[in-house]
């Protein structure tokens, strides 16, 4: 969903990622630099410092559209390079979850259930791409969603109702995607 309107921020994104190509930061190093911001929100969730938590959150977001942009402005789009996005964004979204809950900040269960439910959506579109169904924009919670969902409910200090909000949707999406796909493949 909000894939769909990232281009519409093209003149935002664009005259960022010129300044991280003139830094020399290749978009593997700047795919790595988020990966690292994660680490350190879920580390804030932990210790309960939500307000750096929520800075290291937007950060993760941000170096997490930024890589993309640098990728294609520079014209190093490569199949490693979109491995590496995808996996670190996988490790990226279960720590930052692991951290939350570690961090007594949500219900085990709803934790555990939007972990479950994060990596659904993103292996439903794995397995219908891999059968040839396009689900780039298939349900509500693609990874900007998720993060964006995240950042807004720690702002508001109801990171519990986020985590709730967040289980339920990422599994909707996953259930919506195999119904797609299954339609698709009829």
């Amino acid at each position: 969903m909000l894939n769909k309107i990232k281009n519409k921020f093209t003149k935002i994104l664009n005259p960022i990622a010129i300044i991280f190509i003139k830094l020399k930061l290749s978009p593997n190093h700047i795919t790595i630099i988020g990966f690292i911001f994660s680490i350190i929100s879920a580390y804030m969730f932990y210790l309960n410092n939500i307000i750096i938590a929520c800075v290291f959150l937007i950060l993760t977001g941000l170096f997490d559209i930024i890589d993309g942009t640098v990728a294609r402005i520079s014209g190093k789009v490569t199949k490693w390079g979109g491995v590496l996005d995808s996996s670190l964004d996988r490790y990226s979204d279960m720590i930052i979850l692991s951290g939350i809950i570690l961090g007594g900040l949500c219900e085990i269960s709803w934790g555990l259930f939007s972990i479950i439910g994060s990596l659904m959506v993103s292996y439903t579109r794995l397995r219908g791409e891999i059968e040839g169904v396009k689900l780039s924009s298939i349900g509500l919670m693609e990874r900007a969603e998720r993060l964006l969902l995240l950042i807004i409910f720690t702002l508001l200090n109801f990171i519990w109702l986020g985590i709730i909000l967040l289980a339920i949707l990422t599994n909707i999406t996953a259930i919506h995607r195999l119904i797609h796909i299954r339609k698709s493949l009829k």
